[in-house]
């Protein structure tokens, strides 16, 4: 009968540490996961991106004008959170005509927060570009609502047709419906 209790009493704190190591893992695995957050030179945090499609057209020579359909995904997850339509407008050398073109500008934030048609607003600024069936453009664009929410001021455009342009270059995005 001794033995049965040494054996009890010995084993005893082996059990509740057992139980204790067990309590402090379930705890630990409720923890919210850490979560990267990329940052700009304005201080933001990346929430996701904005997705353009880009409907084809003729530069005439000093211009042109291509309708725009875009999309704001969260970083976080995959489903689309917000639609956007709105105009490509540019002035200035234009040549050439483009199918289809699409734009992906990353969006930052002060904060992980984001409201419908925050991404709304006039946007301006220059882009090169050059296509021989298929080609690229860079967009340097600034502006937006007077919001904290902006797009990053250096995308890249992908692009199909034939085309060469130097512009001044505007984007105009409206919530959609």
């Amino acid at each position: 009968m001794k033995n049965i209790v040494a054996v009890a009493l010995a084993a005893l704190p082996v059990v509740t540490s057992a139980g204790a190591a067990f309590s402090a893992d379930v705890i630990a695995r409720r923890d919210r996961v850490p979560v990267y957050e990329e940052q700009d030179q304005r201080g933001g945090v990346r929430i996701g991106y904005l997705d353009c499609s880009i409907g084809g057209g003729v530069g005439y020579v000093l211009g042109s004008a291509k309708e725009a359909d875009c999309v704001f995904t969260t970083a976080i997850g995959s489903e689309p959170l917000d639609r956007y339509t709105g105009v490509v407008r540019k002035m200035g050398v234009d040549l050439g005509f483009t199918t289809r073109s699409r734009l992906i500008w990353a969006v930052f934030a002060p904060t992980a927060g984001y409201h419908h048609g925050s991404l709304g607003g006039l946007y301006q600024g220059a882009t090169a570009e050059a296509t021989v069936g298929a080609g690229i453009g860079a967009n340097i664009l600034v502006g937006g609502t007077a919001g904290s929410i902006h797009l990053q001021t250096v995308s890249v455009t992908g692009q199909l047709g034939l085309n060469v342009a130097a512009t001044g270059t505007s984007v105009t995005l409206t919530p959609a419906g």
